[in-house]
C-alpha cells in the first residue's frame, strides 16, 4: 500500500462500514479521526484518465479483430450477440474493475488484503499476464515502425515486384490487365511482410527460428524508449502522452473512412460487412465469439483498470466513466469496420474477385498485408500509409503503457518501503525484462512465437482471471458490501441490474467462454505452418504458468495462518482491512478495530 504522509486529527476516526463512527467500543470517549491525506499520485486533469482508459482499451484489435469477426460471424446479425453480451457481461465487469480500484486505491496484488486474502494470487498471475503480453504486443508494433520508416518514399516499397526480396511468384494486379492470380500467386505486399520486415523464409518453424533481425530489434528499441519516458514519473507524465496517443488514432481513422468511402467499390465491402446472416444467430461459435470479441476488447481482469482508477479522487463518478468510455470502445470497433471495409470492397473491385476472397487474411496480416497493398495504389499513398501506421504505432503504445503501468502499480503498491522512491529504476528494470523477453519474437521465425504467445499467453487464463475476480468480489467479499463501497463514492448504490450481473450473470459469461473454449481445441497455423503439437503443449504450459499462482498462494495462505482449518478459513476468506492503510502509528494512536 502507498504512505500515507500525514494525518489530521479532528473529534473522530471513522472508516467504511462503522455503525457509530468517532467512538471507542465502550462508546466512553471519543478518539481522534485520521483523516488520509496520501502521497500517492493523482491524475492531473479528469480528461487525463479518461483518455488512458480509451487507449487501453481501443487497441490494435478494435481495428482488425472486431471488422474480422463481426463478418465472419452473421455481419449485421452478429451486432446482435455483441450488443447484449456487452450490455450483460462487458460493461458490469468494466464498472466493477473501476468502482474497486477508485474505492481501495491501490494495484492489482495488495487489493485482495481488502477483499478476500486468500484470492492474492489473482494478482500475481495478472502481473505475469501482463509481462507474457509485453513480450509480443510490442513487437507487432515494432513492425509497424518498420513500415512507417519504409513509408517514406515516393513509391512504396510493397507497390510492385521490382525489390530484391521479390520471387517469381510475386504478382502484381494493380493498374495491369489480363493478370492470372493462381493459389501460389503472391502479392508485392504479402512478399515485402514475410520476406523482408519478418524474413520468415529463413525459419523452418518454431524449432528453428533463425537469428534475431536487428533492424526490427532496433524499432523495438525505440518503441521501448517511448514508453520508458511515458511511464517513468507515474500518471503525472504518462496522463500528458494519451493526449496525444489516444486522440490521434480518431483523427487517422476519420481521414481513412473519407478516402475509403471514396473508392471505387467501397460499397461492396460494407454490403458484405453488415449484410445480415441471421441462421448465424443459432450457433453457439456466434455468441461465443461474441463474448471473448467484448471481453478482449473492454479489458476487465487485466488489472489495467484497478491501477487507473486507483489514481482517481475518492468520489470520482466511476459509473459514468464506465459508461461513457465503453460506448467509445464499442463505437471504435463498429467504425473501424467501415475503415477496413471500404478497402477490402476496392481491393475486391481491383482484382475482379469477391469480398470474400480478399478479405481471408486476418489478424496482423490484414493490417500489414490487406491494407497496406491498397494504400499503396490509392492516389496519395505516401501520405495516406504515413498516417495508417502512425495510427497504429499509436494505438500500441497506449495500451502498452496501460499493461505496464497494471504492473507497476501493482508491484510498487505491494511493496511501498522498498520501491516507492525507486520508481524510475524500476521501470527501468520492467522495461529491460520485456526488451529481453522479447528478443525471441525478432527472429526470422518471431511471428510464430508472436502467435502462440497470443493465443496461450492470454487466452483462457485472462478469462479464467476475471472469472474468479468477480466471484470473489460479488460472493466472498459480498456483493451488499460492495455496493456500500459503491454508495460511498457516487452517493448512490448501484440498481439492481448491476447487482444481478454482477453476481449471476457476468461470472456465468466467463464461465460460458471457458467452458466453450476448452471444448474447441486450438488449432494452430500461420501462413503456410502448422504448428506441431509439442508446440500446443508448451503453450498450454505458458497459459498455466500464470494461473498456477493462485492455488499456489491459496495453499500458502492457508498453511501459514495459524489456527484450525475452520479458522484459517474464515480468517483467510475476511478482508483483513476494509479501508487503505492509515499510518495511526506515527501519531502515537491505535484505529478502532
Amino acid at each position: 500500500m502507498p504512505r500515507q504522509d500525514s494525518a489530521v486529527m479532528a473529534g473522530s476516526l471513522t472508516h467504511h462500514g462503522s455503525p457509530n463512527p468517532g467512538y471507542s467500543p465502550n462508546n466512553a470517549v471519543p478518539v481522534p479521526v485520521i483523516t488520509q491525506t496520501d502521497s500517492r499520485d493523482k491524475w492531473s486533469k479528469k480528461m487525463d484518465f479518461l483518455l488512458s482508459v480509451v487507449g487501453f482499451a481501443v487497441d490494435l484489435g478494435n481495428v482488425w479483430r472486431f471488422p474480422y469477426i463481426c463478418y465472419q460471424n452473421g455481419g449485421g446479425a452478429f451486432l446482435i450477440p455483441y450488443i447484449l453480451m456487452a450490455i450483460f457481461g462487458g460493461v458490469p465487469l468494466f464498472y466493477m474493475e473501476l468502482a474497486l480500484g477508485q474505492y481501495h486505491r491501490t494495484g492489482a496484488i495488495s487489493i485482495w488484503k481488502h477483499i478476500c486474502p486468500i484470492f492474492k494470487g489473482i494478482g500475481y498471475a495478472i502481473c505475469i499476464i501482463a509481462l507474457y503480453v509485453s513480450f509480443y504486443y510490442n513487437t507487432i508494433i515494432a513492425w509497424a515502425l518498420f513500415y512507417f520508416y519504409s513509408s517514406f518514399s515516393t513509391i512504396l516499397p510493397w507497390t510492385n515486384c521490382d525489390n530484391v526480396w521479390n520471387t517469381p511468384d510475386c504478382t502484381n494486379y494493380f493498374g495491369i490487365d489480363n493478370v492470372t492470380w493462381t493459389n501460389s500467386s503472391r502479392s508485392p505486399a504479402e512478399e515485402f511482410y514475410t520476406r523482408n520486415v519478418l524474413e520468415i523464409h529463413k525459419a523452418s518453424g518454431l524449432r528453428n527460428v533463425g537469428g534475431v533481425r536487428w533492424q526490427l530489434m532496433l524499432c523495438l528499441f525505440l518503441i521501448f524508449t517511448i514508453v520508458y519516458f511515458s511511464l517513468w514519473k507515474g500518471v503525472k507524465t504518462s496522463g500528458k502522452v494519451v493526449w496525444v496517443t489516444a486522440t490521434l488514432p480518431y483523427i487517422v481513422l476519420f481521414i481513412l473512412l473519407i478516402r475509403g468511402a471514396t473508392l471505387p467499390g467501397a460499397w461492396r465491402g460494407v454490403v458484405f460487412y453488415l449484410k445480415p446472416q441471421w441462421g448465424k444467430l443459432l450457433e453457439t461459435s456466434v455468441w461465443v465469439d461474441a463474448a471473448a470479441q467484448i471481453f478482449f476488447s473492454l479489458g476487465p481482469g487485466f488489472g489495467v483498470l484497478l491501477a487507473l482508477s486507483s489514481y482517481n479522487p475518492f468520489t470520482n463518478n466511476c459509473y459514468r466513466d464506465a459508461i461513457v468510455t465503453s460506448l467509445v470502445n464499442c463505437l471504435t470497433s463498429f467504425v473501424s469496420g467501415f475503415v477496413i471495409f471500404t478497402v477490402l470492397g476496392y481491393m475486391a473491385e481491383m482484382r475482379k474477385v469477391e469480398v470474400e476472397d480478399v478479405a481471408r487474411d486476418k489478424g496482423p496480416s490484414l493490417l500489414f498485408i490487406t491494407y497496406p497493398e491498397a494504400i499503396a495504389n490509392m492516389m496519395g499513398s505516401t501520405f495516406f500509409a504515413i498516417i495508417f501506421f502512425v495510427m497504429m504505432i499509436t494505438l500500441g503504445l497506449d495500451s502498452t503503457f496501460g499493461g505496464l503501468e497494471a504492473i507497476i502499480t501493482a508491484v510498487l503498491d505491494e511493496y511501498p518501503d522498498q520501491l516507492s522512491h525507486r520508481r524510475e529504476l524500476f521501470v527501468l528494470g520492467l522495461v529491460i525484462v520485456c526488451f529481453l523477453g522479447s528478443l525471441s519474437t525478432l527472429t526470422n521465425g518471431g511471428a510464430y512465437v508472436v502467435k502462440l504467445l497470443e493465443e496461450f499467453g492470454v487466452g483462457c487464463s485472462i478469462i479464467a482471471v476475471g472469472f474468479l475476480e468477480a466471484i470473489a468480489v460479488s460472493w466472498f467479499y459480498g456483493i451488499n458490501r460492495f455496493s456500500n463501497d459503491v454508495q460511498a463514492m457516487l452517493g448512490k448504490a448501484p440498481g439492481l441490474f448491476w447487482r444481478v450481473c454482477w453476481v449471476a450473470i457476468s461470472p456465468a459469461f466467463l464461465a460460458y467462454i471457458i467452458v466453450s473454449s476448452f471444448l474447441k481445441a486450438p488449432h494452430l497455423t500461420l501462413f503456410d505452418y502448422k504448428y506441431p503439437d509439442w508446440s500446443i503443449t508448451v503453450g498450454y504450459i505458458i497459459g498455466f504458468s500464470s494461473f498456477m499462482w493462485i492455488p499456489i498462494y491459496m495453499v500458502y495462505k492457508l498453511v501459514w495462518t495459524p489456527g484450525s482449518l475452520k479458522q484459517r478459513l474464515a480468517v483467510c476468506l475476511r478482508p483483513e482491512r476494509t479501508i487503505p492503510d492509515i499510518h495511526a502509528d506515527s501519531l502515537n494512536m491505535a484505529a478502532v478495530p
